[in-house]
């Protein structure tokens, strides 16, 4: 804050930054903040972008220009409603609700809701999310008015917890997750649960490396019929428990790189999938144990 309010001008006019004010307080949110409001208020950005001498004077190069500013301009998403289906559409607690930004239909005028009226026409839905947000727990649970979700930027590491994130989203139909950034999450627990309409799940790009929970992580995700977990990293992984419960139309699960000696629960991880697909599964992988295929 007192870097801010004790900038200096040289004869440019234009504010100089030491970098030591500056790279001491980089690694606080708030000054970051500040900072980059600052900056794109007086234009500056734009001017560091395109003149050398200032770049040098405030100490920022180009490379550090975007990966800040891109930091600051945080994540984005687009989703597309059920027609004739309303309702809430995104779960904002009033606590962080002002680090959320969404706009309908175009990008003009930012809309203060996360839900839908019955009488309005809306195709497309921009949501904008501010960095200072780290919890993407339960972030679309009982959203059932959206069939598409597509996390078109995804810049940030500092999301750690996706429990229930797509939970009993039941409208789902196409679920795009290929900007997706999951590197430091520990839990995602019901992360898809009760996702009844999604066929398909392109988890290629996951890394799971830091995840220690997947319960219910799948479960209820009726219509998926096949899905390739070969690139899951499950070292850190303790509960699977009903992880692809109620899954009836599974058929192909490559579960290859799976590892399970650290797992204490796998209670019903394939409770509720067809006894053909379940023969599979045993005759395929021997670290699954016998618990797994039962409710009990």
């Amino acid at each position: 804050m007192n870097s801010i309010n004790n900038l200096s001008k040289d004869n440019t006019g234009i504010n100089k930054i030491k970098s030591k004010d500056l790279f001491k307080n980089l690694k606080n949110d708030y000054f970051l903040q500040l900072l980059f409001n600052y900056l794109l208020k007086k234009k500056s950005l734009d001017l560091i972008k395109y003149n050398k001498n200032i770049k040098d004077r405030i100490n920022i190069s180009i490379k550090d220009y975007k990966e800040y500013s891109e930091t600051y301009s945080s994540i984005i998403i687009e989703l597309k409603p059920v027609n004739n289906k309303y309702g809430q559409f995104i779960n904002i607690d009033k606590e962080n609700e002002i680090y959320y930004h969404i706009y309908f239909n175009n990008e003009k005028e930012e809309i203060k809701r996360n839900y839908l009226y019955d009488n309005e026409n809306i195709e497309k839905i921009k949501i904008i999310i501010d960095y200072q947000i780290k919890s993407f727990k339960k972030l679309f649970q009982n959203c059932e008015c959206i069939e598409y979700i597509y996390f078109k930027k995804f810049y940030r590491n500092n999301i750690n917890n996706m429990g229930g994130m797509f939970n009993c989203c039941s409208s789902l139909k196409e679920l795009n997750l290929s900007n997706f950034n999951t590197n430091n999450v520990i839990n995602m627990g019901f992360m898809f649960s009760g996702c009844s309409s999604l066929k398909e799940l392109n988890l290629s790009n996951f890394n799971t490396n830091n995840v220690n929970n997947m319960r219910g992580m799948f479960y209820g995700c009726s219509s998926l019929k096949e899905s390739n977990l070969s690139n899951f990293n499950t070292n850190n992984v303790i509960n699977m428990g009903f992880m692809f419960s109620g899954c009836y139309s599974l058929k192909e699960l490559n579960l290859s790189n799976f590892n399970t000696n650290n797992v204490n629960n796998m209670r019903g991880m394939f409770y509720g999938c067809s006894n053909q697909f379940l023969n599979k599964i045993r005759a395929q992988y021997k670290n699954i144990k016998e618990e797994a295929f039962y409710n009990y």
